[in-house]
């Protein structure tokens, strides 16, 4: 009995621990079992990408989010902020992208505290694909990261389920087939600044264009040595088409064939104290 009721003590008085919580799997499935439908998350779609340049790296991606069939946002910031010289482009579910990303910048700002130097881009990568591989890909972020440390520029794709591929150039997202042919086509090494952004540019616009579930606006983002240029947006993919004329209608356009008005008759009854409250007030 000691021995259980210390545990029961520990239990109750046990600090929350950080991180993901997979707690309610079991009553979910259940739920679902009885009929009940659960909500949607909300998924980037997305198109990302990412290319090793003369003088860095360029990641790019667009900015459509969908929930199923519905665009949820329009203008959804992919390209996250992991260190000073260190971005990650995130597709799959926003929120899974988005506290990902987080949690690693704030471990990374502890790490280059304690340590008095700039985070490595192999440090992040570990990081991420240590945590997403330990819950088993049920955390939907299929990362590209991109940096520049003291090591030179690199770039890594990171997967749902924690693999790594560390290339030239990456892509990820339902786009990713449309910006892979382009990057196929037109990379080369050593690139310019202007002839890489173009090329990512080209890229995520392919996706934007053949792939539903990316769309509006391109977002690029250029880390070098110097530091950051992240320019939001770069390009607007979709612009919004100007009304060729004017589509107002004078009343009596569309002929009346028919028209007919139906009087309803309504008894009205006042209620106690209501004829006393209806009636004048002497002055």
């Amino acid at each position: 009995t000691l021995k259980n009721s210390t545990k029961m003590d520990d239990t109750v008085t046990e600090r929350p621990k950080g991180g993901f919580s997979f707690e309610n799997v079991l009553r979910n499935a259940r739920f679902e079992s009885m009929g009940m439908k659960a909500p949607k998350a909300t998924s980037t779609g997305t198109t990302i990408c990412g290319i090793v340049y003369k003088d860095g790296v360029i990641l790019g991606a667009d900015t459509r989010a969908t929930m199923g069939p519905i665009i949820s946002d329009k203008n959804c910031a992919k390209i996250h902020y992991i260190a000073p010289n260190i971005y990650c482009c995130g597709a799959g579910t926003a929120a899974d992208t988005e506290n990902s990303t987080n949690l690693i910048s704030s471990q990374l700002e502890l790490h280059r505290l304690r340590t008095e130097r700039k985070s490595r881009v192999g440090t992040a990568c570990r990081m991420l694909k240590q945590m997403l591989y330990r819950y088993q890909g049920q955390i939907s972020a299929a990362l590209v990261l991109g940096g520049v440390d003291s090591t030179g520029p690199s770039l890594y794709s990171v997967y749902p389920h924690g693999s790594v591929d560390k290339l030239p150039y990456v892509t990820m997202g339902s786009g990713s087939l449309a910006a892979m042919g382009v990057f196929e086509d037109g990379f080369k090494p050593d690139m310019t600044k202007e002839e890489g952004c173009k090329l990512v540019r080209d890229a995520i616009a392919a996706g934007i264009f053949n792939d539903l579930g990316s769309g509006s606006n391109i977002d690029l983002c250029v880390i070098t040595a110097d530091g950051v240029d992240y320019m939001r947006p770069f390009e607007l993919a979709n612009k919004k088409g100007e009304r060729s004329n004017i589509y107002s209608y004078k009343p009596g356009t569309t002929a009346v064939l028919h028209t007919e008005v139906e009087v309803i008759a309504a008894d009205v009854e006042p209620i106690d104290g209501g004829a006393a409250a209806a009636a004048p007030m002497d002055e």
